[in-house]
C-alpha cells in the first residue's frame, strides 16, 4: 500500500512538471569565473532529482558494505542458534530413547550457541549419569550453573536428584543442605530433604524440619502427624539404646505435649521404660493413657508389665471390664495378671473367654503355659499345638494374600 501511494505521488509530480514545462519551461544560468551553463528550469530540476537519487543509492551502498561483516556474523550466529535448537531437540529424543552416549555428545556440541544452554547442560548431565560418568556429570552441572547463575536452585535440585538416584546419599545431603540455606522456603527442597533424612535415619534433622514442612504445606496434615510420630518414636528408640538411663526421659520431655498422649508414642515410651527395667513407670503411664483413651495395643502391654503394686494393677484392669468386657485383648491381659497372682481358675476363665472371642495364637500359648504350671502336661501340649497351628495358618494366609496381590493388580489393569 505504501509503495502504491509513493508511485501515485511520483506520477502526479511528473504530470505537474510536464504541465509547467509546457506553459513556461523557465531558465537557469549557472556561472563561475569564465565557466557558465544554461538550461531550462524543468531540465535542471530533473537533473537535480536524478543526482539526488544517485547520491542516495551510493550512500545506501556504502552503508550496506560497511555493515556487511556484522550482517555475516549475525547470519552465522542465527545459523548456529538454529543448529543448537535442532541439536537440543535431537539430544532430548536420544536421551529418552536410551542412546545416552549419543545424547551427551549431541547436547554438548552446540550448547555454547544455544538460546537455553542451561537445558543442554542439565540434559547432558542426566545422560552422563546414565553412563555412570559421575565426574562428567558434575562438570556438566558446573557449566549449567556458569551459563545461568540465577538458576542455582534448579541446577542444585537436578544435582541432588541425580545423586539420590545413584545412592550418593551423603553428597545429596550436602547439596540439599546448601539449597536449604539459599532457599529455605523452597517446597521441593524441603520435600527432598525430608525424604533423604528419613532414608538416612537422621531423626534430629527431621525434628527441625517438621515445623517448616507444616508451615509450607509441603505435606498434608495427616502425613506431617505420621512423620512426627515416627520421628519421635525413632528418637526414643535411640535413647533407649544409650547407656544413660535418663536419656529416655529427656527425649520424652522434648516430645510436644499434644503427642505425649498418642497411643503409638505412649506404647514406644512404655516399651523403652521396660527395657530399662522401669516396669512401675511403664505401668503407671499405660494406666493413665488407657483411662483417657482405650487402645488394644496399650491394654495388651499392660498385661506384660509388672507394676509396683500387682494387686492394684489387677484391680485397675478389672475395672475396665464394665466398658470393654467383650474385648479379647483385655481378657488376655486379665488372664496374665491373674497368673502373676497364681489365681489359676480365674486366669483360665479370662483366657478361655478371650479365646472364644478371638482365636489368637498368643492366647493358646498363654493357656498352655497356665496348664503347664498346673502340671497338666497333656492339656498344655494341646494348647501349644493349637497355638502353633494358628500361627502357621496365619503365615500361610499372609503368604497367599501376598502371592495373589500381583494377580489382582494385573486384573485391575
Amino acid at each position: 500500500m505504501k509503495l502504491l501511494v509513493t508511485i501515485i505521488l511520483v506520477l502526479l509530480l511528473a504530470v505537474l512538471l510536464a504541465l509547467v514545462a509546457q506553459t513556461d519551461p523557465g531558465y537557469v544560468l549557472l556561472s563561475r569565473g569564465h565557466w557558465s551553463a544554461e538550461s531550462t528550469l524543468v531540465a535542471f530540476v530533473v537533473l537535480l532529482l536524478v543526482a539526488f537519487l544517485l547520491f542516495y543509492l551510493m550512500i545506501r551502498f556504502v552503508i550496506r558494505a560497511w555493515r556487511l561483516p556484522e550482517r555475516i556474523r549475525a547470519w552465522r550466529r542465527e545459523r548456529r542458534r538454529i543448529k543448537a535448537r535442532n541439536a537440543l531437540t535431537r539430544g532430548l529424543i536420544q536421551l529418552e530413547e536410551g542412546a545416552w552416549r549419543e545424547a551427551e555428545v549431541t547436547l554438548l556440541k552446540y550448547a555454547e550457541h544455544s538460546d537455553t544452554p542451561l537445558l543442554n547442560y542439565l540434559a547432558a548431565a542426566r545422560a552422563a549419569q546414565r553412563l555412570g560418568a559421575h565426574e562428567r556429570r558434575d562438570d556438566h552441572l558446573r557449566l549449567a550453573h556458569a551459563s545461568t547463575p540465577q538458576a542455582d536452585v534448579a541446577v542444585g535440585l537436578v544435582q541432588a536428584e541425580l545423586q539420590l538416584s545413584h545412592q550418593q546419599l551423603e553428597q545429596a545431603l550436602a547439596t540439599l543442605n546448601h539449597l536449604h540455606e539459599i532457599a529455605p522456603r523452597h517446597a521441593y527442597v524441603l520435600r527432598l530433604l525430608m525424604q533423604l533424612s528419613v532414608a538416612l535415619g537422621d531423626w534430629g534433622q527431621l525434628v527441625k524440619l517438621i515445623p517448616e514442612l507444616r508451615k509450607r504445606k509441603v505435606i498434608t496434615t495427616h502425613e506431617a502427624d505420621e512423620l512426627e510420630i515416627k520421628t519421635h518414636g525413632a528418637v526414643l528408640e535411640m535413647a533407649a539404646r544409650a547407656q544413660d538411663d535418663n536419656a529416655v526421659r529427656v527425649v520424652w520431655a522434648q516430645v510436644p505435649k499434644a503427642l505425649q498422649g498418642h497411643p503409638r508414642l505412649v506404647l514406644q515410651y512404655a516399651q523403652c521404660l521396660r527395657k530399662q527395667g522401669r516396669e512401675d513407670d511403664a505401668e503407671a503411664l499405660l494406666y493413665r493413657t488407657l483411662r483417657r483413651e482405650w487402645n488394644d495395643d496399650l491394654a495388651h502391654l499392660y498385661g506384660l508389665v509388672q507394676g509396683a503394686d500387682a494387686t492394684e494393677q489387677l484391680a485397675r484392669a478389672e475395672g475396665w471390664l464394665a466398658g470393654h468386657g467383650n474385648d479379647p485383648v483385655l481378657l488376655l491381659t486379665l488372664g496374665r495378671l491373674c497368673m502373676h497372682h497364681r489365681l489359676w481358675g480365674k486366669a483360665r476363665t479370662y483366657l478361655e473367654g478371650s479365646l472364644n472371642l478371638a482365636a489368637r495364637a498368643e492366647t493358646y500359648q498363654t493357656l498352655g503355659s497356665l496348664h503347664e504350671q498346673l502340671g497338666e502336661q497333656s492339656a498344655a501340649l494341646d494348647y501349644y499345638r493349637r497355638g502353633l497351628q494358628s500361627t502357621l495358618n496365619g503365615a500361610a494366609s499372609a503368604a497367599r494374600s501376598e502371592a495373589s496381590a500381583p494377580v489382582r493388580a494385573f486384573g485391575a489393569l
